[in-house]
């Protein structure tokens, strides 16, 4: 099948790495994968500011580059959530567009639920890591807009060497919410704080997560109270085993 990639330009800026992890676990499950070029962002953070031109400009553009393929992947929830949840109501006034819009959004996935529900992956590569006690954080868009709960849990057991510890409060935010951060300074710093917390009440030396703006925010708050030996890692890296 051919599988288009959406690496999503914070992981294309802050860190490469998650985007070849997954393209190696595409590949590992027997996926042709493609990875347009030309592709830049959701447009997440323009509809979250209420740009809805600019978010429709982004989303048609996404469909042309991606709808040739027989699913979309992207290691990111939070954008997954928004091509399938709000990409087709940007295009409601042109029923073709809908249409074609309303497809896209249909197969499009966050990667541990394709990787559980499509391609039912059953083997990691051979490069997948030993790495001890590790938690995992439940990002909002994910576990609310698609339900990501149980899928990269079920993956990462099967990871060597790797205990999942669950902390309190795995579901709760982080604070980062994208622009949220940025606008209330001090709440999301507040609710970075408690979530940080948890993460070393849980004794696991790794945080794990889906989002990687969820995971700086709470490597940053982290390091700001003194923690310099926690990891901070996305599920594919883990599961791909590319890890420093």
């Amino acid at each position: 099948m051919r599988v288009g990639l959406f690496v999503t330009c914070l992981v294309d800026m802050m860190r490469p790495r998650i985007g070849f992890a997954t393209l190696e676990l595409l590949e590992t499950a027997g996926c042709d994968v493609i990875v347009p070029t030309t592709q830049t962002c959701c447009g997440q953070p323009a509809y979250n500011a209420g740009d809805r031109q600019m978010t429709r400009t982004l989303a048609i553009k996404f469909l042309e580059e991606f709808e040739h393929c027989d699913y979309v992947v992207l290691p990111s929830g939070s954008c997954a959530g928004m091509i399938r949840r709000h990409y087709p109501l940007l295009v409601i006034d042109d029923a073709a567009l809908h249409t074609r819009m309303k497809a896209l959004s249909e197969k499009t996935f966050e990667l541990t639920d394709f990787l559980v529900n499509v391609v039912h992956l059953d083997r990691l590569p051979t490069s997948a890591t030993r790495m001890g006690e590790a938690t995992y954080h439940d990002s909002c868009a994910g576990l609310r807009e698609l339900g990501i709960k149980e899928q990269p849990r079920t993956l990462l057991k099967n990871c060597r060497h790797l205990t999942l510890k669950e902390m309190t409060g795995a579901e709760e935010c982080c604070g980062f919410g994208g622009a949220f951060s940025a606008k209330f300074g001090a709440l999301s710093a507040a609710i970075a704080e408690k979530k940080c917390a948890h993460i070393q009440a849980s004794g696991a030396k790794t945080v794990i997560g889906g989002d990687l703006g969820c995971l700086l925010n709470i490597e940053g708050k982290l390091r700001r109270m003194g923690d310099e030996t926690t990891q901070v890692l996305h599920v594919a890296e883990v599961l791909a085993g590319q890890i420093d």
